[in-house]
């Protein structure tokens, strides 16, 4: 499902209750469900095989910040997969590689792939392609876009809880992943997977993702085994950094925060909840209108900055954003982006599809309306569906192993409500 053709099929979901409760009017999860389209992917039986061996060598990095491109240059080439990353990693969530779905048109410095408009598919207007987003006409009733003002942020907030909290307490996810980032003149694209079983302390994760450039690749790995959150990161010819963090710590913390849900533990610690999580953290979703991808009902679901938020990650215009006229996509520096947009199923409330809208192109740069700059995309999508446990098993070497619990738990907080 969801802009990649495929099956998308779901098994029994918990929660029922929790999504009418979130969603008001809008359908409950449906236990069983089944989407066919005209190109089928099926899993193998085999997972990524992640290197178990790492350098003994690993750099104890300083915590991450948006890298800066007003430097030397030999520096900006790794600055720019450094922003790329970043853009997809859920905003200040830790590296994530990125990785393709289409190819931008040469010889401009559009978005990375054409949207679609009326009339796509007929030949007459680009974006007609496999993945396409098609905007239905606005209707009166609920769940339409005559929905307006506070209503329409409003219903806008609880979708994207909702499906956050479906992904949260789904007995087990199965996804293909791809991703693209464009940066510059750089497109960075990549795939991988991401497995997701057990709900709340029992939960586990593996989150797997290549970034390819012209020359390089670049190396993602999340697991949760149940006691230790690890990630590995291998970024082009740079020693390869492998990091754990204590579970046991994590929930520690969350219980002297007086957290009551522990069912999204893991959007704490990484995987795909982790970047979703930050997503809703920092924005504000404002509007929400129906459509179709891949003959699929969606929920289009658009968000801008908080501006608190916003001030804390560009504290130098901290000043500005605040103001009253607060400060516009031109201002941001290149690689932030200005706005979110994400594609949610109708029926089965799940993200699919997560884009970054920016104005690309160095600094100053001219008024223009901000074009989709990365994307992340799950497809392929089980849910429900039993998977290899063999998947969240992780030994790497323990010679230079970083332990980071300790900056894990301190940077714990309660996601807003």
């Amino acid at each position: 499902m969801c802009a990649g053709g495929g099956r998308f099929r779901l098994g029994p979901v918990g929660g029922v209750s929790v999504h009418w409760q979130l969603l008001g009017s809008l359908q409950p999860v449906v236990r069983k469900a089944t989407i066919q389209h005209p190109c089928v992917r099926r899993f193998g039986h085999r997972f990524f095989g992640k290197i178990r061996k790492v350098g003994a060598t690993v750099n104890n990095t300083p915590p991450r910040r948006l890298p800066h491109l007003r430097r030397s240059p030999e520096c900006r080439g790794p600055a720019l997969v450094s922003i790329a990353v970043w853009l997809l990693s859920g905003l200040l969530a830790g590296w994530g590689p990125a990785s393709g779905l289409a190819h931008a048109q040469p010889g401009t410095a559009g978005s990375i792939y054409s949207r679609p408009v009326a009339g796509a598919g007929d030949g007459s207007q680009p974006g007609g392609g496999e993945g396409a987003v098609v905007p239905q006409a606005a209707a009166a009733g609920p769940g339409q876009g005559g929905v307006q003002g506070a209503d329409q942020a409003g219903k806008a907030e609880r979708v994207v809880a909702a499906a956050l909290a479906g992904v949260a307490r789904a007995p087990s996810i199965s996804a293909r992943v791809r991703q693209l980032v464009r940066v510059g003149n750089m497109v960075l694209k990549g795939s991988g997977r991401y497995i997701q079983s057990g709900t709340g302390e029992e939960q586990r994760y593996r989150y797997e993702t290549t970034l390819n450039t012209t020359s390089e690749e670049f190396e993602m790995l999340e697991v949760s085994d149940g006691l230790f959150a690890w990630s590995y990161r291998k970024l082009g010819p740079q020693p390869a950094q492998v990091e754990r963090v204590d579970i046991r710590q994590v929930r520690d913390r969350l219980t002297a925060l007086q957290v009551a849900d522990r069912t999204d533990i893991s959007s704490h610690l990484g995987g795909i909840q982790r970047p979703l999580a930050r997503v809703r953290q920092w924005f504000r979703f404002t509007t929400v209108t129906s459509a179709v991808m891949d003959e699929v009902p969606i929920w289009l679901v658009e968000g801008a900055w908080d501006r608190e938020s916003l001030a804390l990650i560009l504290p130098g215009q901290a000043e500005q954003i605040k103001s009253p006229e607060g400060i516009g996509p031109t201002d941001l520096p290149e690689g932030v982006p200005w706005s979110v947009r994400l594609s949610i199923s109708k029926r089965e409330l799940f993200p699919c599809r997560v884009e970054w809208l920016a104005i690309p192109g160095p600094r100053p740069v001219g008024v223009a309306q901000p074009e989709v700059v990365a994307v992340l995309e799950l497809y392929d999508v089980r849910i429900g569906e039993p998977v290899d446990a063999t998947a969240f098993v992780y030994k790497p070497a323990t010679e230079g192993l970083l332990d980071t619990t300790e900056t894990a738990v301190s940077q714990v907080a309660p996601w807003r409500p």
